[in-house]
């Protein structure tokens, strides 16, 4: 009866997987089953290299497409670690693909840290702030800093107001036409947008009425904040006001040319992430400690890779990663040596080799902001500090001209017994990461030389 009854009901579910067109089951126990996926579409292909420089050849091996290249050098060098540095924890988060098609064209220094940490070709146009009376003839000017000095509010009349008084500071591009040394007003904060029908609209998102102060020949104003108003003050600074010299170094980087993003498609020259790995952008020197911090820096062929798959990107944003990486007709192929971060090995001169060495391999933790044993190895000061005595053993020299062996930083780099403390330099992943030999050798030989400063 068992076995009639599974019959039937293997007939009947046949018929009505006939009746709904359906494939009939298999009588076997398994599913017959058409699949109907859309036919996916190929990424473009490219004509490979057929050069025999090696460093093209090397990249082309082993980044043939933009997804390699992800995988195998931003994943590795940015994002390794999960909660800290571009993975998860600071802009721009790179740890997957899509984060990482995300940074073309993407806004730089949306989340800089510090103000001195802003590059001038990053700066947005600022927002504009205008005061509503009278006695001002000018109109809305473009906001440069906004900053509150907190403090209980002065008297003005016995100590005339600075640039350091308590108060709401507005810095600007161009001076407020006025002849008043102060003005009771309501200030409006303004900000430009383009509305859904794609028509350019200007919007006042927040006001501020007090007394205000005319300083600096009207390119600074100060506003009273009485205790009442600190709440007020407050919300106003999270709105997050937008400044145009967020730096505070008085250049308005966007009245010098249109701002640089993440990655620029078709120009790495001009893309803020190949800067910050460079340290320099069309010969201007980026602020901030040398990327990728605390991991093994890019190799010739690794920015070769990076500078062509930006190169060959269209004008906007591609869609996918795995499109092949055109290194065949990549203008950067054609002498990849430019492309390297600290020298070639051999070249044991100390601003052409040794210098950016120490600074790409250590300046992530001895740079000049916050330095690891107080220990700067990045900009002009690591030469006078590596010949100065050696905190851990003061005993020594950190370099003793002619003499690796009694060298602290030698012995730091090449793990010797001799020394306390972890080998330097350090990886998040593994820990102690040694230099290459290569590396070692030109450091040896520019100690022996006697550490000259050429």
């Amino acid at each position: 009866m068992r076995y009639h009854s599974m019959l039937l009901s293997s007939c009947l579910l046949a018929a009505a997987c006939a009746e709904s067109g359906r494939d009939a089951p298999d009588p076997t126990g398994g599913i017959v089953f058409t699949p109907d996926r859309p036919e996916r579409e190929h990424a473009p292909s490219v004509a490979p290299y057929t050069g025999s420089d090696p460093i093209v050849l090397e990249a082309q091996a082993r980044f043939p497409t933009g997804l390699d290249l992800h995988v195998k050098v931003i994943q590795r060098t940015c994002s390794p670690t999960e909660g800290v540095c571009h993975n998860t924890k600071e802009y721009p988060d790179l740890h997957t693909a899509a984060n990482f098609l995300a940074a073309i064209g993407a806004p730089c220094n949306v989340q800089a840290g510090t103000r001195e940490g802003i590059f001038d070709r990053c700066e947005r146009p600022g927002d504009r702030f205008e005061l509503a009376s009278n006695a001002v003839s000018s109109g809305p000017i473009e906001i440069g800093v906004l900053r509150y000095v907190p403090g209980e509010k002065p008297d003005f009349k016995l100590s005339p107001p600075t640039t350091s008084s308590p108060g709401l500071h507005i810095k600007l591009a161009d001076p407020l036409v006025t002849d008043r040394e102060e003005i009771w007003a309501e200030g409006r904060f303004i900000r430009t947008f383009v509305d859904p029908a794609g028509l350019v609209q200007d919007i006042a998102y927040q006001s501020f009425g007090t007394r205000w102060w005319v300083l600096s020949g009207g390119t600074e104003l100060l506003g009273e904040v009485n205790q009442w108003q600190a709440d007020a003050v407050n919300a106003l600074l999270d709105v997050g006001v937008v400044e145009g010299d967020p730096n505070m170094n008085g250049i308005f980087g966007a009245r010098h040319g249109e701002p640089v993003d993440l990655l620029v498609p078709g120009d790495p020259e001009t893309s803020y992430l190949i800067a910050r790995v460079r340290g320099v952008m069309e010969g201007s020197d980026v602020p901030g400690t040398r990327m990728p911090l605390a991991n093994q820096p890019l190799s010739t062929a690794e920015m070769l890779a990076l500078f062509c798959f930006v190169e060959g990107l269209p004008g906007g944003a591609p869609s996918r990663l795995d499109g092949a990486i055109d290194f065949k007709d990549c203008s950067y192929s054609a002498d990849p040596t430019r492309l390297e971060l600290y020298g070639s090995s051999g070249d044991v001169t100390w601003s052409g080799r040794i210098a950016p060495l120490l600074e790409v391999n250590c300046g992530g933790c001895h740079d000049a902001d916050d330095p690891s044993g107080e220990l700067i190895l990045s900009g002009d000061e690591a030469f006078d500090a590596l010949l100065a005595d050696a905190d851990g053993k003061p005993s020594m020299k950190r370099v003793e001209p002619g003499s690796p062996e009694t060298s602290y930083l030698w012995l730091k780099l090449t793990n010797d017994p001799e020394i306390e403390g972890s080998p330097m330099p350090t990886s998040p992943l593994t820990g102690w990461r040694p230099l290459s030999s290569e590396d070692l050798d030109d450091i040896r030989i520019w100690i022996e030389n006697g550490a000259i400063r050429d």
